[in-house]
Formats: structure tokens, sequence, C-alpha cells
């Protein structure tokens, strides 16, 4: 019998660097996808196969779909552009939407792959009132941009309905997961989280916000991907997600856990809106980045509360409190040198 080999998008970023450690941790054969001179790759454990290619090269990824004969594959896609601004982005379409069209068209052509799990978002579910929990549906599209806000978002939801609608009509063996934000160590890019944590940890945030996040632990979001690979069911979506968590009461974890200082106070979420306007058009004059946006305002202020139960139940998902994430992450930080 032939062997599987599990074929992971993403793999040099945050997330897919992880999905790759578990899966090696439990002695799988494992192929990555990078872009070509990506000096990130260097971050990819050393055990997996390397492949250089793009989403948007269809030429590429016929190569890093081509196996030995007799052996199948699964695929994880976890590659996506990512940016915090939330205005229209043609390149952000191009890959998230585009790349995942060819992805599909892939895992269709070569019927040795036998299932791929999609990496979406919790942003592209369609945010619900404060107060309703926010479980899984299967119609993201047409986009509603008053409950879906920000491209990136959008693009995780047009990628996501392609996905759910290939399994409906073309027989696509593919399942959902939408995790929430990520938190955690070995986060080399130094992604929005954990950019916020190292101000936090460098005393270079007197000021907080009120409102809330939701943060997953990065390792347990690779666990309920490749859980996803293992029972997710064809055509069903499932959040990973965990409990609230306002800023503040992060503030404080990470003050138990490495002794930084804590902002002097927090700014309501209505003025924080209002600083926001005022530095995004002081940026405009000046061409710098303004250090609070309406966007990140908004990811506090919106409901943050998910249902993850049905990946609890069908996955054997689970979550870590977030004192022992922080705890771990304030380590490793203090450990690269990112904490002065």
């Amino acid at each position: 019998m032939g062997k599987t080999i599990y074929l992971v998008t993403g793999a040099a970023g945050f997330l897919g660097s992880h999905v790759c450690d578990e899966l090696l941790e439990r002695g799988e054969h494992v192929r990555a996808l990078v872009l070509s001179g990506d000096k990130s790759v260097k971050y990819v454990p050393k055990e997996v196969e390397i492949v250089e290619g793009d989403l948007c090269d269809v030429i590429s990824l016929k190569k890093f779909f081509t196996i030995p004969k007799g052996d199948d594959s699964v695929v994880i896609h976890c590659a996506s552009m990512v940016t915090t601004n939330a205005e229209f982005n043609q390149k952000l379409i191009d890959v998230n939407v585009g790349g995942t069209k060819n992805m599909i068209d892939q895992c269709l052509r070569h019927p040795e792959c036998k299932k791929m799990v999609y990496v979406s978002s919790t942003g592209a579910i369609p945010e619900q009132p404060k107060g309703t929990a926010i479980k899984e549906t299967d119609q993201f599209t047409p986009i509603d941009e008053s409950r879906q806000v920000g491209c990136y978002s959008q693009s995780k939801a047009m990628a996501t309905q392609e996905v759910l609608d290939a399994c409906r009509e073309k027989g696509l063996k593919a399942c959902v997961v939408h995790p929430s934000g990520i938190l955690g160590p070995k986060d080399y890019a130094i992604g929005e989280t954990t950019g916020t944590v190292i101000k936090i940890m460098n005393g270079k945030m007197p000021v907080g916000m009120g409102g809330s996040f939701n943060l997953c632990d990065v390792r347990d979001l690779a666990h309920g991907c490749v859980a996803a690979a293992d029972r997710g069911r064809t055509g069903e979506c499932y959040i990973l997600g965990n409990k609230e968590v306002t800023l503040k009461e992060m503030c404080r974890m990470l003050h138990d856990a490495s002794g930084c200082k804590t902002p002097y106070f927090y700014v309501p979420i209505g003025m924080a809106y209002k600083l926001a306007e005022q530095m995004e058009k002081k940026a405009k004059k000046t061409g710098e980045k303004p250090l609070m946006t309406n966007f990140a305002v908004y990811n506090l202020a919106r409901n943050n509360q998910f249902d993850y139960s049905k990946a609890e139940r069908e996955l054997g998902y689970h979550t870590r409190p977030y004192s022992e994430t922080l705890r771990d992450e304030a380590k490793w930080l203090v450990a690269e040198g990112y904490i002065k």
C-alpha cells in the first residue's frame, strides 16, 4: 500500500508551519508549497519537502500535486494574502479567491487527492448582532458589506463559497475550517496580534481600547486543521474559535506572565472611533501609517462571540487557556529578543 502525502500551502506562515509540525509529530509525509524567494522558508520544518510555486500559477500547482504512483494526497490549503486595510484590493481577490479556485481545479483533476481542507476565517461568516453567538453557515455570497466587513473577509467568503459549490456541484471532497484570531509562539512574520503583544510587553501601549478579541492558540488551530482532514465531513464548515477576551484582560495576563507594564487606561469604543478618524485624516496628509484605524477599532467593537461546539463535537477540537498561550508566547518573544 502507498502512503498519504499531505500537501500544505502557506507552510511558511504562522498557522501553516504549525500544521506541518502537527503532521510531522505523528509521522506523516508533508510537502509544502512555498513562494519562490520567500525568506520565510527557513521556518518550515526541515523534514518537509519543499516545492516552489504560486497559487496563481497553475503550472507550478501541477508540480505540487504530482506524487508517486500508488500514493494518495490530502490538501490543507492554509495560504492566503492578509491585510488589515479594509479597502478593496484586487491582488487580495486574485490570490485568495483565484488561487483557491486553482487549488479546487487541481484537486478535481487528481483522483489520488482524497480530501481538501480549506482554511477560511470567522470574518467570512456574516456577523450577527451582539449577544448572539455566531454559528456556521453554508451561504457566504452575495457579500453583505455591512456584515462581512473588509476586503480580506470578503475574499475569504467568496473563496469559501467556491469550495462549497464545488462540493455540491462537482464532487469535490472538502471541508472548511474558520479560525478566529491567531495567538501564540513562533510567529516569525510578526503578525498584527503578535505585534500588539510586543508593544504591550515593551511598554509602548500606554493607552488601550475597550472591546474584545476572539483569539486561539496557533497550536490548537493546527490540531483543528489536521482533525478536519481526518474527520471533517464533506461540504461542512467548522468554526475554530475560543472564548472572547478583552484587551484589558489580555494585558493583565501578560503582566502576570512577564511582569510587563499595562496601559494606564482604556479608551471607550465610541471615543476610539473618533480618535481613529482623526489619526487617519492626519496620516493622509503626512503619508505615515496611522497609529489607530477605523477598521482596527471595528474589529474590537464587533461581535466576537463564536459558537465552536460543532468542531468540539465532530473534530475533537479544544482550546487551552489564554493564560497558558500568553505565557508561552511571552517566553518565546523574550528568547527571540523582541522584548527590550
